[in-house]
């Protein structure tokens, strides 16, 4: 197997990057560490076999500049003595302007625009740094500079843009991108309640991801009618289902359990808000119903029973088992907290 050392190289520099900014007790060392993010996650974007992802690097690479930009902008002003009764007179405009940046480095509504033509245009790999990673360090500041009535705002519009965009889309991974931003509504509004509940929320929400860019990955599917014809077996199929399902919300599956400690804590918090995200996640879930259905229902593997024996392939069992360990090792941990 061929290994990549300066793909490693600039992954681990993307890690230091997000560390760097979530460490930081000023605003010039988070900037400096989204720019090592931004600069060491460009190159792991393009591959010179897919000329689709020079595209989708391009339009990433435009717009956390501009988001860079603007914050670089807002530190400037407010370094400068001759501006501070300005922002002392104007300080939610300038705390908006900054939750505003790190929407549009994290992919949140309304700056979503660009997360899924990006995320349509570039391999599993890096969708599920995308996903996860890229998303950790813009949170964390985030939630330095909460305001409750505009993210209020925000979540109710990640809301409506993740139901009404994701209907009709035959791409998985545009799926998985209003997906995301579907999910990073509720852990806006765990972010609201308590970080450890945001902390708990987003590692259910980077294991499941991580499952089902493994799945996708194994399987090269990209688009919702590559499962009608899906020859794999049974056990795979399940792992598959289960893994949208839970990433999906669905109880009784594991990952109901961050969503059910988000509702707990934040009903008496917005009751109105929590209904709209409640019926906003039943409509996500039509999309991960639509997949799962396309590859169970709309085609048989088997043409008879007698082809249904005990002799399974090792890759349908290995899934299977590495599914089943990480829901039990996961659901063990954290019933602790």
């Amino acid at each position: 197997m061929y290994f990549n050392f300066s793909k490693m190289i600039f992954f681990i520099c993307l890690i230091l990057g997000s560390m760097l900014t979530i460490s930081s007790s000023s605003f010039l060392g988070a900037w400096m560490g989204l720019e090592i993010n931004l600069l060491s996650f460009i190159p792991l974007m393009i591959d010179m076999d897919n000329l689709m992802t020079t595209e989708a690097t391009l339009k990433y690479f435009l717009n956390q500049v501009m988001a860079s930009l603007i914050l670089l902008f807002m530190m400037i002003f407010i370094m400068n003595n001759s501006f501070l009764l300005f922002i002392n007179k104007f300080y939610p405009l300038y705390l908006i302007i900054i939750l505003c940046t790190m929407l549009m480095k994290s992919g949140g509504a309304p700056f979503h625009f660009w997360l899924p033509q990006v995320m349509s245009k570039i391999n599993w790999n890096n969708n599920l740094i995308l996903m996860t990673i890229q998303k950790l360090a813009p949170m964390v500041i985030i939630s330095y500079l909460i305001n409750d009535m505009f993210m209020s705002f925000i979540i109710i519009l990640n809301m409506i843009f993740s139901t009404i965009s994701g209907f009709n889309q035959l791409s998985i991974r545009k799926i998985m991108a209003f997906s995301s931003i579907n999910h990073m509504g509720w852990m806006f509004l765990a972010l609201m309640v308590n970080e450890t509940l945001w902390m708990n929320y987003y590692l259910f929400y980077c294991f499941f991801s991580i499952t089902i860019v493994y799945f996708m990955k194994t399987y090269n599917l990209f688009f919702i009618n590559q499962g009608f014809s899906l020859k794999i077996n049974f056990l795979s199929k399940f792992a598959i289902f289960c893994s949208f399902l839970s990433l999906g919300g669905l109880p009784p599956f594991l990952g109901f359990f961050p969503k059910w400690l988000t509702i707990q804590f934040a009903v008496n918090f917005n009751f109105l808000l929590m209904l709209i995200m409640v019926l906003s996640s039943l409509i996500v879930l039509y999309f991960y119903l639509r997949i799962c259905y396309s590859a169970f229902f709309l085609f048989n593997n088997f043409n008879s029973w007698k082809y249904l024996n005990f002799k399974m392939k090792k890759m349908g069992i290995f899934n299977l088992f590495m599914m089943l360990s990480g829901l039990f090792m996961i659901s063990f941990l954290f019933m602790f907290f």
